[in-house]
């Protein structure tokens, strides 16, 4: 089984749009949570256009105060302040990514030879907080150089590329995940496998099926996109008829 996670960034986006606290980002949340979401995850940008740092500690204390087990997961770059407030939140897990501060989505994966220096320092620094530490790809064997010394306790497998070209070829776009997923089993056994980016109904269980060794896997757009024509709670149920497979 592989934990749905999903991202409620575009629920913030559509509340920031009239300066209101509607939807109610909490509760947007709670119902994912009811509706049998595993896992809530949150990208805090530093213009803050879609989830707050001010929303991290409510929706930190709606996670926790669940009977059944859901995880928290927030992205983001590591700036002083992105860390700052991680730390004191204490998520289950924090997925860093690359982005510059102005960038419109998540592009493109670490370069784990020029961040090295970087890297390291982070993650041993989170990790030392006992917060699971996952670290944003490209499907490039040749960007992971040094990552079996920066040691992340995940990757997340940044999936634009399979999703762009599975319509015209799935197996050729599953090819480099594959290469990727072989070479990290031969060389860093202990790093385990999540996965997002434009990932969605009809791409989804073909990821699976193909690299069942993923454990989580973070939507937002789609499956925002999805509840306008489904509905909320029959959406997320769609989605986990796949990752419970």
């Amino acid at each position: 089984m592989t934990l749905l996670s999903i991202n409620v960034n575009k629920f913030a986006l559509l509340r920031n749009a009239r300066g209101t606290n509607h939807p109610d980002l909490v509760e947007i949340s709670y119902l994912c949570i009811k509706y049998g979401a595993q896992g809530i995850t949150v990208h805090p940008r530093p213009d803050e256009r879609h989830v707050k740092f001010a929303d991290l500690p409510l929706l930190s204390k709606l996670i926790k105060n669940q009977d059944q087990k859901i995880e928290f997961n927030i992205e983001g770059y590591p700036s002083d302040k992105f860390c700052k407030i991680v730390k004191e939140i204490k998520p289950d897990q924090v997925t860093l990514v690359p982005d510059p501060p102005g960038a419109l989505t998540s592009s493109f994966g670490w370069d784990c030879l020029k961040y090295k220096s970087l890297l390291i320092d982070v993650v041993k620094n989170f990790q030392q907080k006992n917060i699971r530490v996952s670290l944003f790809i490209n499907p490039s064997i040749e960007s992971l150089i040094n990552l079996n010394e920066i040691l992340p306790d995940r990757v997340e497998l940044y999936t634009f590329d399979f999703a762009k070209n599975f319509n015209h070829n799935p197996e050729e776009a599953i090819e480099p995940y594959l290469k990727v997923v072989q070479f990290l089993q031969q060389n860093i056994p202990s790093i385990s496998y999540n996965a997002g980016h434009d990932l969605n109904l009809k791409n989804l269980n073909f990821l699976l099926t193909k690299i069942p060794l993923i454990k989580e896997v973070s939507i937002g757009h789609a499956l925002v996109c999805d509840a306008f024509e489904y509905g909320l709670k029959d959406t997320i149920q769609k989605y986990l008829t796949i990752t419970k497979r």
